[in-house]
């Protein structure tokens, strides 16, 4: 069935020459992640952490990509499984692999001289855009109204996308010529490369007519050489055919684009390659495509080998080009909206009830308010996928290259009209299971013999009834109690663990809450000690409890340290609290058992006496050293000698410079960025930490870090324990009580009364024919099944690949148990289960019906934050783009109905795609810039490793909000807008949030009347943005709704945010101007605009 999606296009008179080539050459010399099936590859060098792989060798000398990470004897940590982009046979009928580098490894001649001519006579279509063409209707409506990709016009309404005119070759949009993604401002100075001369500028009033031209069968080319005095250019101004690799000897002339794609300041490695009609080459030898439509390079028959002067697109300060043929602007609200696809989604299903009772259905976005009826499929607030519908074969998967992965949440809040999970008690036989594979009952059992055996769907085995499970079936062949057991009719569900799985065989002890406060002089100076000190006081009374419980179980401790550790007992017989002091920080232990951990509610009185004395205590330290490792050394002996897990929270603000174990120096090179040892940066210290890491999960010990740094403090080993434990990292720079005490206080509260399961298994079963290969999360792994994580909560989710190890069948369609063992906040041991099933299909317009982009892009953060441990940041970048380019390639070549090459379609349920893959490339941890703090990128890629789709959808698309027009009387929020400066308005007032920071923008000619409802001052001029960081409670509805609007978003939203009010044109207002993910990135990086241009060209590129 051919669909057709969101299109775009110039007029063509020809048609693209037939489909793709057969295959691509040789596979990439470097593995991209992501990527599925493959023959197995032999290997040099041991596959690295999780599923980078490593590849034997490396194109153009550069170093192969670091050995093993250093966590877990088992590098593998899906078994030896093979090379994920192998390389496809020489007759391979799909198209193959995108080259290894992304933008100048395709390299080849151009077409003879004259077959050159008539291209360009019959598709040269310079600075204007003319009719778009109306490819033929859809053949068949789809089954998903709203969901199928459609075939759009400019005006036509919504579901569909509307039509962009796009120059094939490349043609810059509104006389902006287009340079890739290209990164942080690097661009190319320096001799032109291929030992070429250029042969002069355009002489007087000639019109250029280069080979900037539109028509298949030329790729992405541009000038083909200046052209000398007077004479329009037809054919080349070259003697001999061109070489690979060679690149434009200088800087293009006015109004020209550029040939393909640089990425900042490379440089074209790798043999020269052979010239001559229908060649098409990659790093090594590979086949070539049919001779009659010979392949385009670039300029000179090689693309460029990086920026080139006076190229904007991506380089901060680059000049921009000279006056070329007006164009005509391409308007930006043609291209696909994020803000109209969520507004969409909600106007067809918002306040609707999902019921989980259908295989494979594609659930409202994360944006969507909706409710879930759980009828045998787990809701999607804890599952979500990036596609509904499997590929059956893994040659199909590798064809379209879409990752297939679920994001799991186990523990993901409920909203107060859905029914929490029933739990299931069993007894002491405990919950039942199939002998073979070792899969919980759950709704997809087939029961036989008149109820007296099951057979497994997940591994096919036939099992006995236990006696006392046994029960009728009725006429459909269902069990008589079908819907009085919860593990029968729902998708989700929990058991009661027996004693088989607990810990040395035995009932588990309730959590623990260590508080552990580095009292050295900058905290104490700070006012951090007594702040924390203040709220423990009332934070303590809300310690998290069962359901139905009155008190809290969990169990408190309090340490305070600098140099040295002091311990506190606090048993509610003592009339003053007693401290110890542990000095000997190498052998650590804890120095007292009974009435280190105590109940909170005996022991308030003697608690609060040592909350009041610790700030007086040190008052006048002078010890401005610490150490840290041995903090979270004795928080784990702790938990040993009590028998029990639990959490500790560090409140700690600098590098550990202290003689002890874990004492950690200043690496941060800033030399290092944008080198092959950038990765270095990211990667944490060895030795003491990943110990820690282990001990704190065989304990059941997680970590929470409260960092207030005043300088470089090496995050990334600081963080690392956190990072494995299914703890959380924060982080408040330059910390003053007046300005960020609040937005602290609000994080410590959400911390500490967050509900979460402790000393937590998860392991992911699948039905037979595709198989969990690889997990991404705040999760330690000693094998290849076993997810551990000392905790987790509420906002924690895991992301899990799967591969194919067979075919899978449409008719039985696909199934996954998620299944969790872990200890409540009351001591319990127990099992939550997920269930999900997924249909499985053969055709790829169905799987990209169903695909979700939301899940796509959180696969392919964290697929990418952990590739930039062991490759160099521009390698993942390429990568990114790469697969962008081959997954829509895919879907033009396969589902979309033939059309002129020049249009771009995109499917439908992925049309705003680019859009957040940009914003992923434009990252702090991807981009590459000096400029920003290595701390802060390493805290933002930790972060992310751990989040949900719905957090890192908000934290690539922030939402804009306007304000100045908000209706007081509506209970609604003002639907968000573009990110994009072309939304503010001089007159404006704007509120813009990603999860993290939260920003409030005033228009340089905002009303008095506003400013004086919000600030109480008379104008803009009289406001203090610096000094402001909430709004004053003033009386009127103006205040009233906005403060309204702002405590609702920091109540959703898992972590605090600190208001920063911005002035329009303000120094300040670069911060907020870096969240527009739509432009152009501040520390370099395309406009969404341009991005989509450049991606359009690669699909062009692997389609011809």
């Amino acid at each position: 069935m051919s669909q057709q999606g969101y299109v775009a296009a110039p007029p063509y008179s020809q048609a693209q020459p037939g489909g793709y080539q057969g295959g691509f050459g040789a596979g990439p010399a470097q593995p991209l992640y992501g990527h599925y099936g493959g023959p197995p590859q032999a290997f040099n060098a041991p596959p690295a952490a999780g599923g980078m792989k490593s590849p034997a060798s490396s194109p153009a000398g550069m170093p192969p990509p670091s050995g093993p990470s250093q966590y877990s004897p088992n590098v593998q940590q899906n078994g030896a499984h093979p090379q994920r982009y192998a390389s496809p046979s020489v007759a391979s009928p799909t198209y193959g692999q995108p080259s290894h580098s992304v933008y100048n490894s395709m390299a080849s001649p151009a077409p003879p001289p004259t077959q050159q001519l008539t291209n360009q006579m019959s598709a040269m279509n310079l600075g204007s855009y003319g009719a778009v063409q109306s490819p033929p209707p859809h053949p068949a409506a789809s089954a998903h109204p709203g969901r199928q990709s459609t075939h759009m016009s400019p005006q036509m309404a919504p579901p569909q996308s509307p039509l962009i005119n796009m120059q094939a070759s490349g043609q810059p949009m509104g006389g902006q010529s287009m340079a890739g993604p290209p990164m942080g401002g690097q661009s190319m100075a320096g001799p032109p490369m291929g030992g070429q001369s250029m042969a002069g500028p355009p002489m007087g009033g000639q019109s250029m007519g280069g080979q900037l031209m539109a028509g298949p069968p030329m790729g992405g080319q541009s000038m083909a050489g200046p052209p000398m005095g007077g004479q329009s250019m037809g054919g080349q101004l070259m003697a001999g055919p061109p070489m690979g690799g060679q690149s434009m000897a200088g800087p293009p002339m006015g109004g020209q684009s550029m040939a393909g794609p640089p990425m900042g300041g490379q440089s074209m490695a790798g043999p020269q390659l052979p010239s001559g009609p229908g060649t098409f080459q990659q790093h090594g030898v590979g086949p070539t495509g049919p001779a009659n439509y010979p392949q385009q390079g670039g300029q000179f028959g090689g693309l460029m080998s990086g920026p080139q002067p006076g190229m904007p697109g991506g380089f901060p300060g680059a000049p921009g080009p000279l006056a070329g043929p007006p164009q005509k602007k391409l308007d930006p609200d043609s291209i696909p909206s994020i803000t109209q696809v969520i507004e969409d989604d909600k106007a067809r299903l918002g306040g609707q009830v999902f019921s989980t009772n259908i295989r494979g259905q594609v659930p409202p976005l994360v944006t969507t308010d909706f409710t879930v009826q759980d009828q045998g499929n787990a809701s999607p607030r804890f599952i979500r996928c990036t596609t509904y519908s499997l590929p059956c074969t893994a040659e199909l998967a590798k064809q379209c290259q879409v990752p297939l992965a679920s994001i799991v949440k186990p523990f993901a809040k409920l909203p107060k009209n859905e029914a929490p999970l029933y739990v299931v008690n069993h007894g002491e036989t405990g919950p039942i299971r199939c002998n073979r594979c070792k899969a919980y009952m759950c709704p997809y059992m087939q029961f036989i013999d008149g109820g007296r055996r099951y057979q497994c769907t997940f591994c096919n085995c036939v099992n006995e009834v236990p006696a006392f499970y046994f029960q009728h079936l009725d006429h459909v062949g269902r069990r008589v109690d079908f819907y009085e057991r919860p593990e029968l009719s729902l998708g989700s569900y929990e058991f009661v663990a027996t004693l088989d799985y607990c810990k040395n065989n035995k009932p588990p002890s309730p959590p623990a809450y260590v508080f552990m406060i580095d009292v050295s002089y900058t905290n104490i100076k700070s006012g951090l000690v007594k702040l924390i000190c203040d709220e423990l006081k009332t934070l303590l009374e809300k310690l998290p409890r069962e359901d139905g419980a009155e008190t809290s179980a969990v169990k408190v401790g309090f340490v305070t340290y600098n140099k040295v550790l002091h311990f506190y007992n606090v048993k509610s017989a003592l009339a003053q609290p007693q401290m110890m002091v542990v000095s000997d920080t190498a052998e650590m232990f804890v120095p007292l058992l009974d009435g280190f951990l105590v109940d909170y509610q005996e022991s308030r009185a003697v608690i609060y006496n040592l909350l009041d004395q610790i700030p007086d205590m040190f008052a006048d330290t002078n010890e401005s050293e610490t150490v840290f490792a041995p903090v979270i050394q004795a928080g784990v002996e702790a938990f040993k000698a009590a028998e029990c897990s639990g959490k500790l929270f560090i409140f700690h603000s600098s590098m550990p410079t202290a003689e002890a174990p874990g004492k950690l120096k200043n690496r941060d090179d800033k030399k290092l960025v944008n080198t092959d040892k950038e990765k270095i940066l990211f990667q944490p210290q060895k030795g003491v930490y990943e110990q820690l890491s282990k001990d704190c999960v065989a304990q059941g010990c997680c970590v929470d870090l409260f960092l207030f740094p005043s300088q470089y403090l090496d995050l990334a080993t600081m963080a690392d324990v956190p990072s494995h434990t299914g703890g959380s990292v924060y982080k408040y720079n330059n910390f003053q009580v007046e300005t960020d005490g609040e937005h602290f206080l609000r994080d410590l509260r959400k911390d500490v009364q967050k509900s979460l399961g402790f000393d937590a298994v998860m392991r992911v079963r699948t039905s037979t024919g595709f198989r969990a290969t690889d997990f991404f999360g705040g999760i330690f792994m000693n094998n290849t099944t076993d997810v551990e994580m000392a905790a987790v909560d509420c906002d924690k989710a895991v992301t899990v690949e799967f591969k194919h190890d067979d075919t899978l069948s449409e008719e039985t369609g696909a199934l996954m148990q998620c299944a969790l063992l872990y200890t409540t906040i009351g001591g319990q041991r127990r099992l939550r289960i997920h269930n999900l099933s997924l249909n499985c299909t053969s055709q790829l317009s169905e799987m990209y019906k169903c695909c979700e982009t939301d899940s796509l892009i959180n696969f392919f953060a964290k697929s990418a934050y952990r590739a930039i441990l062991n490759q160099p940041v521009k390698n993942v970048r390429d990568i990114l783009v790469n697969q962008t380019a081959h997954m829509l390639a895919c879907y033009r070549k396969n589902c979309a109905t033939p059309s002129a090459a020049s249009q771009l379609i995109l499917p439908d349920s992925m049309k705003v795609f680019p859009v957040y893959m940009n914003s992923l490339i434009k990252t702090a941890p991807l981009v590459g810039s000096a400029e920003l703090s290595t701390d802060d990128r390493a805290h933002q890629r930790l972060s992310v490793m751990a989040m949900g789709v719905e957090d890192t959808q908000l934290q690539l698309y922030p939402r804009l909000i306007p304000l100045h027009n908000v209706d007081v009387g509506s209970e609604a929020v003002p639907a968000p807008l573009r990110c994009s400066e072309e939304r503010l308005t001089d007159s404006g007032t704007f509120l813009l949030e990603n999860g993290h920071s939260i920003f409030l923008w005033l228009g340089q000619s905002s009303p008095p009347d506003l400013i004086q409802n919000l600030f109480n001052v008379p104008s803009l001029a009289h406001l203090q943005p610096g000094h402001m960081f909430a709004l004053p409670e003033l009386d009127n509805p103006l205040s009233k709704k906005v403060r309204s609007i702002i405590g609702e978003l920091l109540e959703k939203r898992p972590n605090s945010m600190k208001l920063q009010v911005v002035r329009q044109r303000d120094k300040a207002e670069t911060l907020f101007r870096q969240f527009l993910v739509e432009d152009k990135g501040l520390h370099g990086g395309t406009s969404y605009m341009d991005f989509l241009c450049f991606v359009h060209r690669e699909i062009r590129q692997l389609l011809t």
